[in-house]
Parts: structure tokens; C-alpha cells; sequence
């Protein structure tokens, strides 16, 4: 097979050579190099393919229709054929497919669905610079299938913008890299104007290069909404509305036609403004380009906890994805690139992966399927984001003791986010299963409304009447289109037929919700009509304005999150007796024991709940015992230690086992911090408090009695035995020694009780010296020292001599070496 030169052409023999010697492949190379079409074509006839497909992965819907169309033309034939692609909700494949280019969602779903990969020789991970979270989630699973399965498996990770040194020692693998096709590109910082809007700026950037340059112009551009205004900003133009200049828009919701009339060029001959966004940045090949105008604006997914869902964002672009859009135009000659933001202005070097600012719930609901958390990710997920998502697919039904549940599998299967998989399968089927459809379009999309409110329903109302032609004014037509076609999808996706109906039920909205956000299912406070409890245990306040108000149960699926309560953005209305049908398990009568701050001391009632909620509270009669101990357990966790009554003893114990911990290890005492004993105070501390009411009723020796109980009758005498509490001293005296944990233990003691001693007293098997408060007869400090023998031979002398003086009724040996010892003063007349 003769393929046409690219950049990439003279690299494809080592790549070809490198995968019949390694596995694992990274490939670095800019756009236009030619990688995403031409190194797929170039394997086709390797004999470790064997006739096996080779499944490239590409991030954008776009990208794989225009990179399996562009390889099926080079080999003569249409998309489906030697060459095909899966993308959401469309297919072009056949039995004689030996290369398929599929999107992220689909590639996972491949490998959960057949981990042995069964008739696929190599996965090529394309643009793998933008760190979706789908595609670091396909690598680390294709990672484990060569690991555990399919050695033969090859793997290559192809990015324009990439560390690829570092990508490379993560895969353990080769790394290759080519040279794009480019020409010299001008680039310039376009000023803006005093309170100029964005689209304004733009529009007059395309003016400006239409007049000064040659060629067709690429605007990058935010999103849809955004290319929607700049192209009716450029209609009224005379190059525009005479005809001479074509003005197209290209991004992933295009019908395919349309983004294909995009990337060929204009029949007619006439200049083209391209209006684009992030998806011409990489991947496709718009010909004719000469100036790049750059808003360095993108839209990626963020986590929005107001909803629970990443959302898509207006975000400042990396340097690298600033380099890569400026680089678009000097693909045919040379060019030129007008920047929309101040020159002053740093970016990032490079893209966030997504796995590190996104919600995770798909993502453990993936590992959970997997049967494995034990993958190599390039980025490894946050600890706390993950669990929060574990969390949540428990009150979804998907997991159940960390294991996926049956419902958790159909949940994965339908490709959507786990809270809207939920509310998918859990309507009937029929017209309910279809509206279940238009709130999953409706959920996932921009708001409809210019108006705004709190209404869920208005906006579902709004659809009912685009269908039958008579949208309300305050509705975006173009966005209530899009949500038509979504849940269109939807219906097709799950075999339903029925129409969705032209009206709901006042509670037909709200129940099916119940089954995407259970944990924001609210009731409405007793004392404020405004406030809700919800399921959670948080709270949630509704607008001034709400359409709301009154509803006794709300289920809300967009919260704004503030410092108090949150603030209800989108709800609707929920029966009771529909959540009393569906969630009976979720309904709870029992009497609880809390510890009343107040009055310190504990309270015993009678709770009706629904989750967190609390729908009734009565008196409850006589306090279980063992609810009450743990009652008081958790007040101790709550207020501190310092609520307990210790003794100055039981303090001094405790402090003996904590340094002892810290001197002799190999003891494997326990950990008697205060942290080490509120996280083990279940186990210790609670036993003691069966029988009681009140935290003060648990007294001294009861406390000690519980602390010294976590040690056995052995280890406490070796306690004693190590850490002695007192120690005899020459003069025949018991004197105590003091211990806290980080200091060396203290023994104070008057000078004259220890002559004849040389050397410090030591404890601990002889490890710890202690520290000797040498005291004058009158008890006041004269030395610190853990050098006895050295204060005998070079300080006594100078304390004898000062103190001798001023306490002539003590002894003062010259000889303290050989003095007997005493606590008292020399008897009369001596």
C-alpha cells in the first residue's frame, strides 16, 4: 500500500520496527505530522497484526469521523470498510473492519466487556496530551490486560504536546518523535478596547486579517454559544453578506455534514472564516488556513458540586494548546496568529489531566466492575474525591460493600453518568421511561431559560411546547433543539417507542429525580418555609423568588454550596407517598441516644427519619445501656479528652507508656496521643460507660481503670518495671521521677542525697539517662544535668563554694565522692 508523504513518512519504519521489538510505544509529533492517519495505515500489514484490528482511540467525535473517513479515502473505499468508526449513538464498522477509530466511552466499554481483547492486536491512545479522564482510565486498563492477559498486546501513545520523557518511564517504553510540516508563524497580541466584549475583539481581529492577509481564517472560540454570536456580528459584513467570504461553524454538535464542510475546501474558491473550537486545535486538517485568531478560551470539564456533575467551563488554555492553535496557520505557508489576550498574561504549560478536578463516581464505578483498584494510572485519582464517589454509588444501588451490584452493571452499560444511569432504569417502560429521556437530556445541558428560576418544570414545559412548535420567548430555541435531539438519542439508546407526553404529573418530574440525586431528596422545615433538610444531612435554602415554595419534599438537582446552607438552583416537587412506595428501607422509626451540649448530659428520643432527615421526635422511655455508652463515647469524641475527670497518677501512667512507645519500640505499646486514643475510644472507653447517664458519672478510677485495661497484667508490670514511677537514691530516699512524652524523664533531688554517686540513674534497660534537678537544701534548682561525674569534677566546686555560706547546717564535703549520702542537716555541734 502507497501512502502519501507526510512528515510522519520517514519515521514509520522505526515505528514499525520499535512495536516488533517492544510492546509499548510513545510517539511524540505536532499537528500535520501526519500521526493520526498515517500510522494506523502503516501496521495494517505487521505480522504480529495477524489479521487482528487495531482499535485507535481518539477524544473528539469530530477527530474520528474525520480521521476514519480520511484513511478509508487513501485506500479507496468508504468509512466502514477496511477502516470504521464507533462513536456515541453511531457506528460504522463491518466484519471486514481491521481499523476502527473510536471515542473514549467506547473504548472502555471494549475492554470491560471483553478483557482479553479478543481479535485486537494494538490500542493507539491519539492526542493523548489532552488527559481525559476516559483516556488515562483506558491506558491504565490496556496496562493491565498486557499485565495480566495479553503480553502481545501492543500500546501506542501518540500527543503533540506531551512530557513525553516522563510518559515514556511511566510505560516503560520507547519514545520516538518527528518533525511537523510548518512554515513561519507571526504571532501578535491583539489589543482589546476599554469594555469590549470577547465576541467584539474577535470580530474586529477577523476585519483586521481579511484586509492585511491572505488565506482563510480559524477562529478559536469557547463553545457554541460564542461562535453563534460572532457569526451574527459577521453576517452584516460586505465580504460576508455579498458572499465573497463563507463564514462556517465547527464543533462536536454539528450534524456531520456540516463539520465536514469544514475541514474541505470551499467548492467555490471563496475565503473561508472557520469558527472553532477546541476541536480543531488538534487531530483534523482544515486546509486553506493562513491566520489563527486565538481567544485563549476553552471549554473543559470541571467538577461543579452544584450539581454533582463535571460541567463544562470557559477555562484559560495551556501555552502548549496556545502553541499548537498558532501552529495551525503556518501549515500551507507562511502565517500569521493574532492572540486575544494580553501579552502580559502567563498560561499554564500544560493541561490539568481531568482525573485530578473532576467528580469520580463513573470512575469507581468502572473499578468496581473492573474488580481491581490496583491499576497504574498516569495521574493516580485523589483518595478523597474517589471515596465521596463510593459514597454516593452506594445510595445509588451500584455498589454494596465496595462490590458493583447487578443494578450497578446495567447502570455501566448505558455510557452515562451514574446519577442519570439510575434515573434511566429506574422509570417503567413507556411514556414515564421517555420522560425519564427528556430529564437525562435536560440534566446534561446548558440552561434553556433566560429567565432563570428554580423550576425544573419550566424548563421540561418549555421542551413540551418546542416539540409542537410554540417555544416560550425567554427560551434559547437552538439549545431546547439540541436537548430535543438528546433525548431523542436517549429513547433509541434504551428501545423505547413511546412518544414523550406533551404533560406531567405535578410530581412526575420530581420522583424520577429521586432516583439520580437520592441524597437531595429535602423536606421542608417546620419553622421556615424556605429552609430544607435533606438527605444528606445538610441543608438548603430556596430563592426569594421560588417557584417552589410550599412543597413539602423537593429533590434537587443543583445546589449552589455556601458557608451555611446551600441555595436550591434547580428542583422539583416530590410525593411523599411516591417515596414512601419506592424507598420504604429509606423510612425509620428508633429511639436514639445524643448527648445534649447543653445540658451535658445525654437525651433518649423516639426518631422518625427519612435518610438524615428528621421527620418526628418524641420523648423515648428508659436509656438502652448500650446506646447510652455510645452516646457518651461519641461526646468524648466530640468535646476531647479533657472531659474526662484524670487523676494527676493516670496522667503520669499515661505519659510513662507514651515514652516508652517512643524509647522501646519493640514493645508495641499502643498509641496513647491524643489522637491514637479518640480514633480507639470505641474500644477502650466505651465498655466503661455502659450503665451511665452523664460523662461526669465516669469517675477517676473507673477512667484509669479503662486506660490501663488496654494493656494486659505482663505488659503493665513491665511498665512499672521500665518506666518506674519513683527511684531510691543514695541517701536511701524514693524520689519521683516525672515523665512527658518528647522530653527526657526528670528526677529532682537535693545535691547532698547523691554523693557517692558517679554516674547518672538511668531507666529503660539503661537507654534513657535522666535529667537530674540537682536542688540547694531549701529545695531551689542549683543544676541541670545528665552528666553527674561531670558535675562532681567541674561545677560542685564552684556551687560548694557559694552555697556553703548560705546553708552552713548542710554538709558540703570536699570530697563529694566519698561523702555518706543524707536528706538531712549534720547533727549539732558538728
Amino acid at each position: 500500500m502507497s501512502l502519501p508523504e507526510f512528515p510522519i513518512t520517514e519515521l514509520l519504519p522505526r515505528i514499525r520496527q520499535s512495536l516488533v521489538e517492544h510492546p509499548r510505544l510513545v510517539l511524540e509529533a505536532p499537528p500535520g505530522a501526519g500521526k493520526t492517519t498515517q500510522v494506523p495505515l502503516a501496521l495494517l500489514d505487521e505480522a504480529w497484526l495477524q489479521g487482528r484490528r487495531l482499535i485507535m482511540l481518539e477524544p473528539r467525535r469530530v477527530a474520528a469521523r474525520a480521521a476514519a473517513g480520511f484513511m478509508a479515502r487513501l485506500l479507496g473505499e468508504p468509512a466502514g470498510e477496511t477502516v470504521g468508526y464507533r462513536i456515541r449513538f453511531e457506528s460504522k464498522v463491518s466484519a471486514r473492519t481491521r481499523i476502527e477509530v473510536v471515542t473514549e466511552g467506547i473504548l472502555t466499554r471494549m475492554i470491560q466487556d471483553d478483557p482479553l481483547l479478543e481479535g485486537i492486536a494494538a490500542i493507539v491512545f491519539d492526542e493523548f496530551h489532552e488527559r481525559h479522564l476516559a483516556a488515562d482510565l483506558g491506558l491504565a486498563l490496556s496496562l493491565d490486560v498486557q499485565a495480566q492477559l495479553r503480553p502481545d498486546l501492543r500500546i501506542v501513545v501518540m500527543s503533540a504536546t506531551l512530557d513525553g520523557e516522563r510518559l515514556a518511564r511511566f510505560l516503560d517504553a520507547p519514545r520516538l518523535s518527528s518533525e511537523g510540516r510548518s512554515f513561519p508563524v507571526s504571532i501578535s497580541h491583539f489589543p482589546a478596547r476599554r469594555e469590549e466584549s470577547d465576541e467584539v475583539q474577535a470580530r474586529r481581529a477577523i476585519e483586521q486579517a481579511l484586509l492585511q492577509h491572505a488565506g482563510d481564517v480559524l477562529v478559536f472560540l469557547p463553545g457554541q454559544r460564542e461562535i453563534q454570536r460572532v457569526e451574527a456580528m459577521l453576517a452584516p459584513l460586505p465580504t460576508v453578506s455579498s458572499g465573497e467570504v463563507v463564514v462556517l461553524a465547527l464543533h462536536g454538535d454539528l450534524p456531520v455534514e456540516k463539520q465536514s464542510e469544514a475541514l474541505q475546501p470551499d467548492p467555490q474558491g471563496r475565503r473561508r472564516i472557520v469558527l472553532a473550537t477546541n476541536v480543531a486545535e488538534s487531530s483534523v486538517t482544515l486546509p486553506g488556513v493562513r491566520v489563527v485568531i486565538d481567544s485563549g478560551q476553552a471549554r473543559e470539564p470541571r467538577y461543579d458540586p452544584n450539581s454533582g456533575f463535571a460541567r463544562l467551563e470557559s477555562v484559560a488554555i495551556s501555552q502548549a494548546s496556545a502553541d499548537q492553535r498558532a501552529g495551525r496557520a503556518g501549515r500551507v505557508a507562511e502565517g500569521w496568529a493574532y492572540r486575544l489576550w494580553p501579552q502580559s498574561q502567563r498560561l499554564e504549560p500544560q493541561r490539568r489531566a481531568e482525573i485530578a478536578q473532576v467528580e469520580l463516581a463513573a470512575l469507581a464505578l468502572e473499578l468496581a466492575a473492573w474488580g481491581s483498584d490496583h491499576l497504574r494510572f498516569v495521574d493516580p485519582p485523589p483518595p478523597g474525591a474517589l471515596a465521596a464517589a463510593r459514597e454516593l454509588l452506594q445510595r445509588l444501588g451500584a455498589l454494596e460493600g465496595g462490590t458493583i451490584t447487578a443494578l450497578g452493571k446495567r447502570m455501566l452499560a448505558l455510557g452515562t453518568h451514574p446519577r442519570l444511569a439510575a434515573m434511566l432504569l429506574s422509570a417503567p417502560p413507556g411514556v414515564t421511561r421517555a420522560l425519564a429521556c427528556d430529564l437525562a437530556a435536560l440534566v446534561e445541558a446548558r440552561d434553556p431559560l433566560r429567565s432563570g428560576g428554580d423550576a425544573l418544570a419550566a424548563r421540561w414545559r418549555a421542551l413540551a411546547a418546542f416539540r409542537h412548535g410554540r417555544a416560550p420567548a425567554e427560551a434559547h430555541r437552538s439549545l431546547l433543539a439540541a436537548i430535543d435531539a438528546a433525548a431523542r438519542q436517549w429513547r433509541r439508546r434504551l428501545r423505547e417507542d413511546a412518544p414523550p407526553p406533551d404533560d406531567s404529573a405535578a410530581h412526575g418530574l420530581g420522583d424520577l429525580l429521586t432516583h439520580a440525586y437520592p441524597d437531595r431528596i429535602g423536606y421542608q422545615h417546620p419553622l421556615d418555609p424556605r429552609r430544607y433538610a435533606l438527605a444528606n444531612g445538610r441543608m438548603a435554602q430556596l430563592f426569594h423568588d421560588t417557584a417552589l415554595f410550599g412543597e413539602p419534599w423537593i429533590v434537587a438537582s443543583e445546589l449552589r454550596h455556601e458557608a451555611k446552607d446551600a441555595l436550591v438552583q434547580r428542583a422539583a416537587p416530590v410525593d411523599e407517598a411516591f417515596l414512601r412506595r419506592e424507598f420504604p428501607q429509606r423510612f425509620i422509626t428508633e429511639d436514639v441516644v445524643r448527648w445534649d451540649a447543653g445540658k451535658r448530659a445525654l437525651v433518649a428520643q423516639r426518631e422518625t427519619r427519612f435518610d438524615l432527615i428528621v421527620l418526628d421526635t418524641r420523648p423515648a422511655g428508659r436509656v438502652d445501656p448500650e446506646r447510652a455508652a455510645t452516646a457518651l463515647t461519641d461526646a468524648v469524641r466530640e468535646l476531647g479528652l479533657a472531659a474526662l475527670s484524670w487523676s494527676p497518677s493516670l496522667l503520669q501512667w499515661r505519659e510513662r507508656v507514651r515514652c516508652l512507645r517512643e524509647w522501646m519500640p519493640e514493645l508495641g505499646l499502643p498509641d496513647f496521643s491524643d489522637e491514637g486514643l479518640l480514633a480507639s475510644v470505641s474500644h477502650w472507653l466505651r465498655p466503661a460507660f455502659i450503665g451511665k447517664t452523664r460523662l461526669d458519672a465516669l469517675g477517676e478510677s473507673d477512667l484509669a481503670d479503662a486506660l490501663r485495661g488496654t494493656l494486659d497484667w505482663s505488659m503493665r508490670q513491665r511498665v512499672d518495671q521500665l518506666a518506674p514511677t519513683r527511684i531510691t537514691v543514695p541517701s536511701g530516699m524514693e524520689r519521683a521521677i516525672e515523665y512527658a512524652h518528647g522530653q527526657p524523664p526528670v528526677l529532682a533531688v537535693k545535691l547532698q542525697e547523691l554523693f557517692g554517686l558517679a554516674e547518672t540513674p538511668r531507666i529503660a534497660e539503661g537507654r534513657v539517662p535522666l535529667t537530674l534537678h540537682l536542688l540547694s537544701p531549701g529545695g531551689r534548682p542549683l543544676q541541670v544535668t545528665q552528666d553527674l561525674r561531670g558535675f562532681w569534677e567541674r561545677t560542685y566546686p564552684e556551687v560548694k563554694k557559694e552555697m556553703k555560706g548560705r546553708y552552713p547546717k548542710h554538709p558540703w564535703p570536699e570530697d563529694p565522692w566519698t561523702a555518706q549520702a543524707t536528706h538531712r542537716a549534720k547533727p549539732r555541734g558538728t
